[in-house]
């Protein structure tokens, strides 16, 4: 542990908390000043009924009072001018230094002797409940500092207590010359405190010279910024080692699904085009179409499968451009309800105020909502949008009487490649992961919630478009 200026050059030690602060010495001072004038004033009408002993205890006291308010240098003082003034004024013969009684004389010597013996017992005492009292904050300080919940601003924090603990201009972890963390500011001539806080790293303190010898404060503080320091690091490890986890549980489910999902529309395409291409086979014109009908599904396909992807991309990225607008629902449900090929109906009121909402991305929010209850509804049966206003914002709901989902799995439908049971795996389960990612997107919220007699109800809920203009 070393001391010197940031400049370079060596530093004498200064202490600290072994003295009394500098204020307090001059109070102690003061009471040394004023107080044996004071009792001499109040003695001198009297002092032919008193003994020279009495007055010299009332001096003793002034001389402890001065001990204990500044140490022993103001009780020093107090004691050479209760002295003069005792042998001065009450001491025969009076108005003058010589003392007639040899007795006298060593009553003033003893009272000096015990005046700053008592000074000296009182600093002592002093100085040692300051050291306990001292202690007992650092150990606290110390154990609240490592008890303290690891976060990444630990140790940002523990450096800001040394500052304020030293009462220094900065504070630095740092590992072999290289700044780890910084609190503060150096100035260029400052002072450069440095302690060992573990395997190569140090915590270096700059500002006016103040730490003397006693630096198990120090040493205590370096350590435990140290062991933060490698808490928060092994932290980050730990918590690199989870995401590149989940990327790769993410990227064995995209490359499953993809796998899968991509190979049947590729099939399909393929084995259509091959017969188309065949000149061995006189194909009529009902079976020509009923192939081209075959590529182009299945084309579609593979662009809703591509778009989804893109789409997931573009969210995990945030990279999603929204605009929102005041937008009318009904306009937008018009290409829904065409996607949904007739199994779509829909309960929207004439009234209904308009939402602010990107159009185009709530249109790909039903979409996928309406796609997702057709996979699960029973043939014959249609999904239902309903729309109400609510407060300042409106619900559109997508209602439908399928299975549905247990309420306990309800949070899990919105994880990318989920199926739960889906009847036609032939998409990536990519569908409500992207409604919610776009809602959100707008400001909105994606909820799912048991319909009334069986099946599940995914409740859209946008802001009204003159209560978002308010808002901004």
């Amino acid at each position: 542990m070393s001391q010197h200026p940031a400049g370079g050059e060596a530093a004498p030690a200064s202490g600290l908390g072994s003295r009394l602060s500098r204020r307090r010495q001059l109070y102690g001072l003061g009471v040394a000043a004023f107080g044996a004038p004071l009792v001499t004033l109040v003695l001198l009408p009297t002092r032919e009924s008193l003994g020279l002993d009495t007055v010299l205890l009332l001096f003793v006291l002034v001389s402890v009072i001065a001990s204990a308010v500044g140490g022993v240098l103001p009780a020093l003082a107090a004691s050479l001018i209760s002295f003069g003034l005792a042998n001065f004024f009450f001491a025969p013969p009076y108005g003058s230094l010589l003392v007639e009684n040899n007795n006298e004389l060593i009553d003033l010597i003893i009272f000096f002797a015990v005046a700053v013996g008592v000074g000296a017992v009182t600093e002592i005492g002093a100085r040692a409940r300051v050291a306990v009292e001292r202690d007992r904050l650092e150990a606290a300080w110390l154990a609240e500092l490592g008890s303290r919940e690891h976060g990444p601003d630990s140790v940002d924090l523990a450096l800001a207590d040394a500052r304020a603990i030293y009462g220094m201009h900065a504070a630095m972890l740092t590992e072999r010359g290289v700044v780890l963390a910084h609190s503060g500011t150096p100035l260029p001539d400052d002072f450069m405190i440095v302690a060992p806080a573990g395997e190569r790293l140090q915590l270096e303190l700059s500002g006016p010279e103040r730490i003397g010898e006693d630096r198990g404060l120090l040493g205590s503080l370096a350590l435990t910024t140290g062991r933060l320091w490698r808490t928060q690091q092994l932290a980050e490890q730990a918590r690199r080692a989870e995401e590149l986890g989940r990327i790769d549980e993410l990227r064995a489910s995209l490359l499953a699904a993809v796998g899968h999902d991509l190979r049947n529309p590729l099939a399909a395409i393929t084995a259509a085009a091959t017969t188309l291409r065949q000149t061995d086979i006189q194909l009529d014109p009902e079976d020509q179409m009923e192939l081209l009908e075959t590529i182009e599904t299945h084309a579609g396909r593979l662009n809703d499968i591509i778009g989804n992807l893109l789409d997931m991309s573009r969210l995990q990225a945030g990279a999603l451009s929204v605009h929102p607008a005041p937008t009318v629902l009904l306009e937008v449900l018009a290409g829904v309800v065409r996607l949904g090929e007739g199994r779509v109906e829909l309960d929207i009121p004439e009234d209904l105020p308009m939402i602010s909402a990107d159009a185009g991305l709530l249109e790909r929010v039903l979409a996928n909502l309406v796609d997702n209850a057709n996979r699960h509804l029973p043939r014959g049966q249609k999904v239902r949008i309903a729309a109400h206003a609510s407060g300042s914002g409106v619900d559109v709901q997508v209602i439908d009487h399928g299975p549905g989902v247990a309420p306990e799995r309800m949070g899990e439908i919105f994880a990318p490649f989920q199926h739960f049971g889906d009847r036609s795996t032939t998409g990536l389960g990519l569908g409500l992961a992207i409604a919610r990612g776009f809602t959100e997107a707008m400001g909105g919220s994606l909820s799912p919630s048991r319909t009334p007699g069986g099946g599940l109800t995914m409740t859209v809920t946008l802001e009204m478009a003159h209560a978002a203009a308010a808002d901004r």
